[in-house]
Protein backbone atom coordinates (compact mmCIF):
# COMPACT_ATOMS: atom_id res chain seq x y z
CA UNK A 1 0.00 0.00 0.00
CA UNK A 2 1.57 3.43 -1.25
CA UNK A 3 2.28 5.92 1.77
CA UNK A 4 2.19 2.73 4.58
CA UNK A 5 -1.23 2.99 4.88
CA UNK A 6 -4.68 1.17 4.77
CA UNK A 7 -7.65 1.49 3.13
CA UNK A 8 -10.08 0.26 5.38
CA UNK A 9 -13.34 1.35 7.38
CA UNK A 10 -14.96 4.60 6.85
CA UNK A 11 -14.07 6.47 3.95
CA UNK A 12 -15.37 10.29 4.51
CA UNK A 13 -15.68 12.18 0.82
CA UNK A 14 -16.01 15.76 1.04
CA UNK A 15 -18.59 16.53 -2.13
CA UNK A 16 -18.11 19.81 -3.54
CA UNK A 17 -22.24 18.62 -4.75
CA UNK A 18 -23.47 19.46 -0.78
CA UNK A 19 -20.90 21.96 0.62
CA UNK A 20 -19.56 25.85 -0.64
CA UNK A 21 -15.92 25.73 0.21
CA UNK A 22 -15.94 27.83 3.84
CA UNK A 23 -18.70 24.87 5.04
CA UNK A 24 -16.76 22.10 3.17
CA UNK A 25 -13.79 22.88 5.54
CA UNK A 26 -16.15 23.13 8.66
CA UNK A 27 -17.76 19.68 7.85
CA UNK A 28 -14.16 18.07 6.98
CA UNK A 29 -12.88 19.06 11.04
CA UNK A 30 -16.23 17.66 12.04
CA UNK A 31 -15.66 14.77 10.46
CA UNK A 32 -12.23 14.07 11.95
CA UNK A 33 -13.12 14.94 15.11
CA UNK A 34 -15.66 11.80 15.10
CA UNK A 35 -12.70 9.89 13.95
CA UNK A 36 -12.03 9.47 10.50
CA UNK A 37 -8.82 8.03 9.46
CA UNK A 38 -9.83 8.26 5.31
CA UNK A 39 -11.25 11.48 3.66
CA UNK A 40 -11.78 12.34 0.43
CA UNK A 41 -11.93 15.96 -1.30
CA UNK A 42 -14.52 15.79 -4.33
CA UNK A 43 -14.72 19.28 -5.59
CA UNK A 44 -15.81 19.18 -9.26
CA UNK A 45 -17.50 22.61 -9.16
CA UNK A 46 -14.67 24.56 -7.54
CA UNK A 47 -12.23 26.01 -9.68
CA UNK A 48 -8.76 25.14 -9.11
CA UNK A 49 -7.69 28.31 -7.26
CA UNK A 50 -10.69 27.24 -4.76
CA UNK A 51 -10.08 23.45 -4.85
CA UNK A 52 -6.30 24.02 -4.13
CA UNK A 53 -7.16 25.92 -1.64
CA UNK A 54 -9.96 23.67 0.03
CA UNK A 55 -7.07 20.61 -0.58
CA UNK A 56 -4.33 22.48 1.38
CA UNK A 57 -6.89 23.08 3.86
CA UNK A 58 -7.95 19.35 4.73
CA UNK A 59 -4.21 17.95 3.64
CA UNK A 60 -3.51 19.89 7.00
CA UNK A 61 -6.36 18.97 8.75
CA UNK A 62 -6.19 15.61 8.26
CA UNK A 63 -2.14 15.84 9.26
CA UNK A 64 -3.49 16.68 12.82
CA UNK A 65 -5.58 13.78 13.35
CA UNK A 66 -3.71 11.39 11.68
CA UNK A 67 -5.72 10.97 8.88
CA UNK A 68 -5.23 9.94 5.09
CA UNK A 69 -6.12 12.66 2.63
CA UNK A 70 -7.08 11.08 -0.80
CA UNK A 71 -7.67 13.89 -3.49
CA UNK A 72 -10.10 13.06 -6.04
CA UNK A 73 -9.34 13.23 -9.80
CA UNK A 74 -6.37 16.03 -9.96
CA UNK A 75 -2.62 14.83 -9.77
CA UNK A 76 -1.65 18.36 -9.76
CA UNK A 77 -3.88 19.10 -6.72
CA UNK A 78 -2.74 16.20 -4.92
CA UNK A 79 1.32 17.10 -5.46
CA UNK A 80 1.00 20.71 -4.51
CA UNK A 81 -1.34 20.24 -1.52
CA UNK A 82 0.60 17.18 -0.31
CA UNK A 83 -1.96 14.54 -0.28
CA UNK A 84 -1.35 11.36 1.11
CA UNK A 85 -2.79 10.03 -2.76
CA UNK A 86 -4.95 10.44 -5.56
CA UNK A 87 -8.02 8.57 -6.84
CA UNK A 88 -8.61 8.27 -10.42
CA UNK A 89 -11.60 7.28 -12.24
CA UNK A 90 -11.62 5.34 -15.60
CA UNK A 91 -11.19 8.55 -17.71
CA UNK A 92 -8.56 9.79 -16.16
CA UNK A 93 -4.51 9.33 -16.26
CA UNK A 94 -3.80 5.38 -16.10
CA UNK A 95 -2.28 3.87 -13.02
CA UNK A 96 1.37 3.54 -14.61
CA UNK A 97 1.82 7.22 -15.58
CA UNK A 98 0.41 8.16 -12.13
CA UNK A 99 2.96 6.57 -10.39
CA UNK A 100 5.91 8.13 -11.79
CA UNK A 101 4.76 11.38 -10.40
CA UNK A 102 3.17 10.07 -6.94
CA UNK A 103 6.17 7.78 -6.26
CA UNK A 104 4.57 5.35 -3.44
CA UNK A 105 1.50 7.47 -2.34
CA UNK A 106 -1.92 6.03 -2.85
CA UNK A 107 -3.68 5.72 -5.56
CA UNK A 108 -7.06 4.38 -5.90
CA UNK A 109 -9.23 3.58 -8.90
CA UNK A 110 -12.47 3.75 -9.53
CA UNK A 111 -14.07 0.36 -11.13
CA UNK A 112 -17.69 -0.83 -11.91
CA UNK A 113 -16.85 -4.53 -13.29
CA UNK A 114 -14.37 -7.06 -12.96
CA UNK A 115 -12.56 -6.22 -15.88
CA UNK A 116 -11.68 -2.84 -14.94
CA UNK A 117 -11.01 -4.12 -11.15
CA UNK A 118 -8.62 -6.77 -12.21
CA UNK A 119 -6.61 -4.41 -14.60
CA UNK A 120 -6.55 -1.61 -12.05
CA UNK A 121 -5.10 -4.25 -10.11
CA UNK A 122 -2.46 -5.55 -12.57
CA UNK A 123 -1.59 -1.67 -13.51
CA UNK A 124 -0.91 -1.44 -9.50
CA UNK A 125 -3.67 1.04 -7.75
CA UNK A 126 -3.33 -0.14 -4.02
CA UNK A 127 -7.07 0.08 -3.58
CA UNK A 128 -10.37 -0.03 -5.96
CA UNK A 129 -13.77 1.49 -5.57
CA UNK A 130 -16.17 -0.34 -6.90
CA UNK A 131 -19.89 0.50 -7.16
CA UNK A 132 -22.48 2.67 -7.42
CA UNK A 133 -23.49 -0.52 -4.54
CA UNK A 134 -27.13 0.99 -4.34
CA UNK A 135 -28.84 4.29 -6.23
CA UNK A 136 -27.28 7.18 -5.67
CA UNK A 137 -28.29 11.01 -6.11
CA UNK A 138 -24.24 12.37 -5.54
CA UNK A 139 -22.97 11.45 -8.41
CA UNK A 140 -25.04 12.81 -11.76
CA UNK A 141 -23.37 10.45 -14.22
CA UNK A 142 -23.79 7.28 -11.94
CA UNK A 143 -24.19 3.93 -13.38
CA UNK A 144 -26.77 1.53 -12.70
CA UNK A 145 -26.32 0.39 -9.14
CA UNK A 146 -24.45 -3.03 -8.90
CA UNK A 147 -26.02 -4.62 -5.94
CA UNK A 148 -24.22 -6.94 -3.50
CA UNK A 149 -24.09 -9.94 -5.38
CA UNK A 150 -21.60 -8.38 -7.86
CA UNK A 151 -19.74 -6.70 -5.29
CA UNK A 152 -19.46 -10.67 -4.14
CA UNK A 153 -18.22 -10.77 -7.84
CA UNK A 154 -15.05 -8.23 -7.30
CA UNK A 155 -14.00 -9.54 -3.96
CA UNK A 156 -13.44 -12.74 -5.61
CA UNK A 157 -11.79 -10.89 -8.40
CA UNK A 158 -9.16 -8.83 -6.53
CA UNK A 159 -7.19 -8.89 -3.36
CA UNK A 160 -6.43 -5.27 -3.26
CA UNK A 161 -9.00 -3.15 -0.68
CA UNK A 162 -11.85 -2.38 -2.18
CA UNK A 163 -14.03 0.55 -1.12
CA UNK A 164 -17.45 0.14 -1.59
CA UNK A 165 -19.41 3.35 -3.19
CA UNK A 166 -23.06 4.59 -3.66
CA UNK A 167 -25.63 5.02 -2.06
CA UNK A 168 -23.85 3.60 1.36
CA UNK A 169 -25.34 4.71 4.29
CA UNK A 170 -24.69 3.81 8.25
CA UNK A 171 -28.46 1.74 8.20
CA UNK A 172 -27.16 -0.42 5.06
CA UNK A 173 -23.28 -0.56 5.66
CA UNK A 174 -22.85 -4.09 7.35
CA UNK A 175 -24.57 -5.83 4.52
CA UNK A 176 -21.87 -3.64 1.97
CA UNK A 177 -19.12 -5.15 4.93
CA UNK A 178 -19.80 -8.42 4.97
CA UNK A 179 -20.05 -8.93 1.18
CA UNK A 180 -16.44 -8.10 0.87
CA UNK A 181 -15.59 -4.28 0.69
CA UNK A 182 -12.87 -3.10 2.99
CA UNK A 183 -14.16 0.22 3.47
CA UNK A 184 -17.62 2.28 2.95
CA UNK A 185 -17.64 5.42 1.27
CA UNK A 186 -20.02 7.76 3.18
CA UNK A 187 -21.46 10.67 1.89
CA UNK A 188 -24.67 12.34 2.16
CA UNK A 189 -25.74 10.42 5.34
CA UNK A 190 -22.70 12.58 6.51
CA UNK A 191 -22.71 15.65 5.26
CA UNK A 192 -26.30 15.75 5.41
CA UNK A 193 -26.57 15.36 9.16
CA UNK A 194 -26.78 18.30 11.58
CA UNK A 195 -23.93 16.81 13.67
CA UNK A 196 -21.87 15.36 11.10
CA UNK A 197 -19.23 14.49 14.41
CA UNK A 198 -21.57 12.42 15.90
CA UNK A 199 -22.84 10.79 12.72
CA UNK A 200 -19.04 9.73 11.94
CA UNK A 201 -18.76 8.48 15.53
CA UNK A 202 -21.81 6.59 14.95
CA UNK A 203 -20.84 5.17 11.59
CA UNK A 204 -17.27 4.09 13.37
CA UNK A 205 -18.11 2.41 16.08
CA UNK A 206 -21.40 0.06 14.22
CA UNK A 207 -18.40 -0.47 11.55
Amino acid sequence: MGAGKSIEGLYAIIDSSYLKIGDMEKAAVKILEGGAKIIQLRAKDFGSNDMLEAAMFLKTAAQKYNAIFIMNDRIDIAMLSGADGVHLGQDDIPVTEARKLLGNKIIGISTHDPKEATEAEAQGADYISFGPIFATKTKKDAQTPRGIEYLKEIRKAVTLPIAAIGGITEGNMKEVLLAGADSVAIISDILTNADPKAKTASIIRHI
